[in-house]
Parts: structure tokens; C-alpha cells; sequence
């Protein structure tokens, strides 16, 4: 936890917050190994960053009186849409592409992503909100991503994703496609990534028609986790 991150309800006033969540006051006791006095890296979710100063510290809660001084780091320029992941990997994947600065994310069906995997507990809001917090917290970022579910492919595509790919740049990373990736881009992009075994060739053919380039990285086949890691570390 390199940020301590301060939600709505844990405000006092505007300089002073309390932390009574027993998760992040055993990481504050046992791995930061705080003490009164302690200057400490802190931000309003949603909001700045800054300093908190340790106020006071017991087994049920800390007391801070914060500064912000400072805006989080940028997000980046793209908006993921990944088709479902396996719910383990999903878990894994928000933290990362929260920490890597993705703002918007997409959640959608394809051919050979598992029905029951929309079943998961993993998919609950709130679940999904610890996974994407955890990320803000390792990366120092205050800004949560959106996430939005689309169950059904082709509904999707025809109806809604031409209108999100307008004024955006859209990339399809699918094994064999033509084009290595691009590297250092800084146009704003829409990037779909497929599941484990891939896009089928009605949906590559779907994306393409739309407008969306065709891009690889190589010959490896990577787990999804790997993948959204790649593309985004040498895209952005």
C-alpha cells in the first residue's frame, strides 16, 4: 500500500480524516510499522494527493490531518475492452490495468469466453471496486476505472461500439494479425484484447470492418494478464 487512500465517508473535515478499515490499518501497523507523527502518503479517492500526518493509531482506527497539495498521475489515453477473463485472472487483471492508469474498461462476450464465468462473484461491484482500489493503492493514484459490462457480442458491436470508436484510434490485438504493435503512441485508443484462446474469425472480421488495425506481439501466445501488461507498457 504505497498510498493510503481516504474515501468520502472517512472524512471529518477538510484536513482531517479517521481510517477504521482493519485491512489498511494492519498494512499502516504491521508494514509501514507507523508511529503518531509519521508523515504518511495519502488521497481523497477520486480527488488529490498529499501528506497525512499520524495524528493518533490503536487497533480500531487512525486519526491523520491531511494536506493535498498535488493532482494523481495521469490516466492513460485508452479505453480497454477485454473479453471476460477466467475470474481468477480477472481478479489479477484489474489491479493491473488500475495501477497502469487505465480509466475506462469494457468487459465484454465473445465466442469462447465461458457463460458461467458472467456468474462469478468475481463480476459483484463491490468485488470488482477492492480489486481496482488495491491497483490505486500500489500505483499512488486516487482515480477510479469505469467498468462496464456487455454480455452480448454482436448487440455490442453493431449497436455501440461504432459510436465509441469515434474520434478514437482502434486497436485489435489478436495473434497473426499483420502489424507488429506500435510502440510510444499518444492517440486516444480504443484497445480490444481477446480471451485465453483468442477472437474467433467472425470477430476479428467485425472489429476489422469497423475500422480497428491489426496488431500482434509476436509469436508468444500470453496468458491475458501478460498480454493487457505488454500491450499497454509499449503502446503508452
Amino acid at each position: 500500500m504505497n498510498l493510503i487512500l481516504l474515501h468520502p465517508d472517512e472524512w471529518i473535515d477538510d484536513t482531517h480524516a479517521v481510517l477504521r478499515d482493519p485491512r489498511r490499518l494492519r498494512h499502516l501497523a504491521d508494514v509501514h510499522r507507523a508511529v503518531v507523527g509519521d508523515c504518511l502518503t495519502v488521497g481523497a479517492l477520486g480527488g488529490r494527493m498529499g501528506r497525512g500526518e499520524l495524528l493518533s493509531l490503536n487497533d480500531t482506527e487512525a486519526q491523520f490531518r491531511v494536506t493535498l497539495d498535488r493532482e494523481p498521475p495521469a490516466p492513460l489515453p485508452v479505453h480497454l475492452l477485454l473479453a471476460l477473463p477466467r475470474p481468477r485472472m480477472l481478479a489479477r487483471t484489474l489491479e493491473h490495468v488500475s495501477a497502469l492508469g487505465v480509466k475506462r474498461v469494457t468487459l465484454m462476450h465473445t465466442r469462447r469466453v465461458e457463460k458461467s464465468y458472467w456468474q462469478s462473484p468475481e463480476l459483484k461491484p463491490e468485488k470488482m471496486r477492492q480489486h481496482l482500489l488495491l491497483g490505486l493503492e500500489q500505483a499512488r493514484d486516487t482515480r477510479l476505472p469505469e467498468i462496464t459490462l456487455e454480455t452480448r457480442f454482436k448487440p455490442f458491436v453493431e449497436d455501440r461500439l461504432p459510436a465509441l470508436l469515434e474520434d478514437q484510434r482502434g486497436l485489435l490485438a489478436h495473434p497473426g494479425l499483420a502489424r507488429e504493435c506500435p510502440r510510444a503512441i499518444s492517440d486516444p485508443t480504443l484497445l480490444a484484447i481477446g480471451p485465453e484462446g483468442g477472437f474467433v474469425d467472425y470477430e476479428v472480421d467485425r472489429f476489422l470492418e469497423l475500422g480497428f488495425e491489426g496488431i500482434h506481439l509476436g509469436e508468444r501466445i500470453l496468458r491475458v494478464e501478460t498480454a493487457v501488461t505488454a500491450l499497454l507498457a509499449r503502446l503508452f
